[in-house]
């Protein structure tokens, strides 16, 4: 069987796997009251199960098991995620203390780093390889721990988490099998089958949701596929690609968790500042909102597999070659753009939109009754203040 079979198939039995198991998560997380109910900071209107994730985790590690050889890398990286996703089904059932849950990654984290999979060096375009040392450790366990709730910071809006992830693991796949990394491609394909099969009950309206068993156990993969198959090779965008790959993700986590910081609010602190949430505000659907995420996921995905296949210096001198510049100039603006576009939207254009000028617009009526009131035209009132720091925010 060629190496190009491999992971198609173990993509395609993922899929299988997890779209027969998926109803029976359901029926367990009724059975275990993990239920997620509508609430002031929720999208969804009805109560829906938990767990499916259970179900992305079977359909995901038994080709794994199958396809793979389980040397250390592997075994620790599988084993790993399956404790993770151990540990979401509890939080999914119980709601653990954000400080156990964040204990709970680290020691799973140090599963795969204690089995050999880590990042000794680092790969930086035009600059050069540089070894961490012992320092790989402690790196690789902040880049597993750090992805995980990233991507379960996304898990907010039905089908965001599956696609984005999805999207990214077809991206590495590739990537890592023209790097001759056939585990970390076989890890990808199995990924990119599950989180595919799960959407049809995850897109909306959801029938069902991942839970943190999901969502952690994607964004443990996810870290631990980039490290084995781009990290880990002497590729010269090895650092760049994951980035890219993720750069949406990431992007979101920053704005929220600074935004968090900034107003002294606790970085696990459930609010609707995601990007999601934010275009939701602004009036857009739940399908209209993921679907242009996906179509932001897959452009950086698309100039990572351009930056990756497209050679910028010359394999006998080493000079820069003008095609390939061009190409990482071209990615460079591309997602200049898409950060210019986000914040146009979200920072700009929102003011045009109905619900926000509905907002600002009775703020500034209840400063004016104010004003009438009180016989003072510099008064101020306080819930018209309210609406419109809402409106800001």
């Amino acid at each position: 069987m060629t190496t190009t079979l491999i992971p198609v198939l173990c993509g395609i039995v993922a899929a299988a796997i997890t779209l027969a198991a998926t109803p029976l998560a359901g029926r367990l997380a009724r059975a275990l009251g993990a239920v997620d109910q509508p609430s002031g900071r929720r999208i969804h209107t009805r109560a829906t199960p938990r767990l499916g994730g259970l179900a992305i985790a079977l359909g995901a590690s038994v080709p794994m098991l199958w396809f793979l050889p389980l040397d250390h890398d592997a075994r620790g990286l599988l084993i790993g995620a399956l404790l993770i996703s151990a540990l979401g089904a509890v939080d999914d059932a119980c709601a653990l203390p954000p400080l156990y849950k964040l204990a709970g990654q680290v020691a799973c984290s140090a599963v795969p780093v204690a089995g050999g999979l880590t990042i000794d060096h680092i790969t930086v375009p035009l600059v050069g390889v540089g070894n961490l040392g012992w320092l790989q450790y402690p790196v690789t366990v902040v880049w597993f721990v750090a992805i995980v709730n990233i991507i379960n910071f996304i898990d907010g809006m039905d089908g965001l988490a599956a696609g984005v992830t999805g999207i990214g693991a077809v991206t590495l796949a590739v990537i890592a099998a023209s790097l001759n990394r056939p585990e970390a491609a076989v890890a990808g394909a199995a990924i990119a089958g599950a989180c595919a099969a799960f959407l049809v009950f995850n897109f909306h309206p959801a029938s069902i949701f991942m839970g943190d068993a999901g969502s952690m156990f994607l964004g443990f993969m996810t870290a631990g596929i980039s490290v084995s198959g781009v990290m880990k090779t002497s590729a010269t965008v090895a650092v760049v690609i994951p980035l890219l790959v993720l750069a949406i993700p990431i992007l979101d986590t920053s704005f929220v968790v600074l935004k968090r910081i900034k107003h002294g609010l606790p970085v696990y602190a459930a609010d609707r500042s995601h990007f999601h949430h934010r275009f939701f505000t602004i009036g857009w659907g739940q399908r209209r909102t993921v679907l242009t995420l996906y179509a932001w996921c897959a452009l950086m995905g698309a100039v990572a597999l351009a930056i990756h296949f497209v050679p910028y210096r010359d394999a006998v001198t080493g000079d820069p070659r003008p095609a390939g510049v061009a190409v990482a100039v071209g990615g460079a603006l591309v997602a200049v753009a898409c950060a210019g576009y986000l914040v146009y939207v979200l920072e700009i254009l929102k003011w045009r939109s109905t619900p926000v000028v509905s907002i600002v617009r009775e703020g500034k009526a209840a400063r004016a009754e104010r004003r009438r009131s009180t016989g003072d035209p510099g008064a101020s009132d306080v819930p018209g203040r309210r609406a419109t720091d809402r409106a800001e925010r």
